[in-house]
């Protein structure tokens, strides 16, 4: 019984802590993604999309949930704006 429950709890910690990176890495990949994109960003975005890494990276640099989750939120954001523009430029 006990090595169940300490099992039980392992998994759950496990668990929770992956998100937690899962969520870092979610942020880093989409500033990779973004790098990557710059060739295809419209030139007249160029300035709005360079101000939206640095609020990114900023966020990012808190260390926090909270800070991961605004990055997160910020790079998702510039991504999409990257991906309407060039669907509106075909």
């Amino acid at each position: 019984m006990k090595r169940s429950v300490l099992l039980g709890l392992f998994v759950t910690v496990s668990l929770m802590a992956s998100t937690s990176f899962a969520a870092e890495d979610l942020c880093a990949v989409n500033l990779k993604t973004i790098e990557n994109a710059k060739a295809q960003t419209p030139p007249e975005m160029t300035d709005q999309v360079m101000d939206s890494v640095k609020k990114a990276k900023a966020d990012q640099a808190k260390g926090t949930k909270e800070g991961t989750d605004d990055c997160i939120a910020e790079t998702e954001q510039t991504i999409q704006q990257i991906k309407n523009a060039n669907k509106g430029a075909k």
